[in-house]
């Protein structure tokens, strides 16, 4: 049976990552970041690969900690109490599950340059107003040993500072993906406002060369390679929004401590104590299923679907019912700009979208179970 309460070398991984997040990528930071127009901070990221984060799922025959998808959920939960803008998803869980699936030399050297911090990669998949990746349309047409690329991708997170692309497109006989530079000649990256202030592009292929050491897995089985990343992306996800929740309660039980009415603090009314205890029974049992996707994908990855959509779909509607709750019981404070809580709320709009929304997961979740 799985364990769902973390372990002792989880907790003490949670507790340190707390530490340096809340000193070094608080909230405040972000709302700097977003003022000045930035949207990665370089040096902050090579602190965290040199802390072994970036490497989290990169074997230690690769330079990587090798420490486990549950692991880099204790990560992502912990960075999504703070809003840390960093391509951890994008690259230390997305990218480095796709190449772990591939044991050539090629892909052991991109995942060393994965864990010391040189490499960042971002998921050029969707194509639509909704996450489908196996309907995607952009072409890749055989030319001589090779490909041609043509067609866009939009919501590309961390697309435009990434050095690398991990591109879907289809081929003659089904899906391929890609793992090419970011610069390569035909590449266009159109720079994104995301509500969040996170990096995302807008990417358009125009006779973009790819070669076959070009491609990742093999060809026409994109999704052999692919399912994989995307479920430890949704999973870690799933996490991060946990960890939104998480901050966004505490900033929201801070206030009713704080806050009179009437000479009382509004904590003590007993309809904000039960709308306050019914959103932590919703974000301790989102916590949960977290954890059991974790556990799923690092004991046993060909089951872990159910799992891994069932925590991002709770993840989506509770985090969703946190910020609602932190913007109505903070009253017309919430709804400014110079209060936090509206990032929370930002993020969780967007996250909510990013690797397949609330229907497409609870849609998982229903077939799985047969319904």
């Amino acid at each position: 049976m799985t364990k769902l309460v973390m372990t002792e070398e989880e907790t003490m991984l949670a507790d340190m990552a707390r530490g340096y997040l809340d000193g070094a990528m608080p909230v405040s930071k972000l709302r700097e970041m977003r003022d000045a127009g930035s949207t990665h901070d370089a040096a902050t990221w090579k602190e965290m690969a040199d802390m072994g984060w970036a490497g989290v799922l990169v074997p230690e025959s690769a330079g990587g900690s090798g420490m486990g998808f549950a692991a880099a959920n204790v990560i992502a939960h912990e960075m999504g109490k703070t809003l840390a803008v960093s391509p951890f998803l994008s690259s230390a869980v997305i990218a480095a599950t796709a190449l772990r699936q591939v044991s050539d030399a090629r892909a052991q050297s991109a995942l060393a340059k994965i864990a010391s911090g040189e490499a960042t990669y971002a998921l050029a998949v969707d194509e639509g107003i909704k996450f489908n990746p196996e309907s995607a349309q952009m072409d890749a047409r055989g030319d001589g040993n090779g490909f041609r690329l043509n067609g866009k991708k939009q919501f590309v997170v961390d697309g435009a500072m990434a050095d690398r692309l991990l591109v879907l497109a289809r081929t003659s006989d089904g899906l391929t993906l890609f793992d090419i530079p970011a610069d390569r000649a035909g590449i266009d990256r159109e720079k994104s406002n995301m509500i969040d202030a996170r990096d995302v592009a807008r990417i358009t292929f125009e006779d973009v060369e790819a070669t076959g050491e070009d491609v990742l897995g093999a060809v026409d089985s994109a999704m052999d390679v692919l399912r994989p990343a995307l479920q430890a992306g949704q999973a870690a996800l799933a996490a991060e929004m946990a960890g939104l929740s998480a901050g966004a309660f505490a900033m929201t039980v801070e206030y009713l401590k704080e806050r009179k009415q009437f000479g009382v603090e509004i904590g003590k009314f007993q309809a904000l104590q039960h709308r306050a205890a019914h959103l932590w029974c919703e974000i301790e049992v989102t916590s949960s299923a977290i954890l059991n996707a974790g556990r799923m994908l690092d004991e046993d990855p060909e089951n872990a679907e159910l799992a891994v959509s069932l925590a991002k779909a709770r993840a989506t509607e509770t985090a969703i019912l946190a910020v609602q709750e932190g913007l109505q019981m903070h009253g017309g404070i919430g709804m400014t700009d110079a209060f936090d809580m509206g990032f929370y709320m930002k993020r969780a709009r967007v996250s909510a979208e990013w690797l397949g929304d609330y229907s497409y997961h609870a849609e998982k979740v229903a077939n799985t179970r047969g319904f």
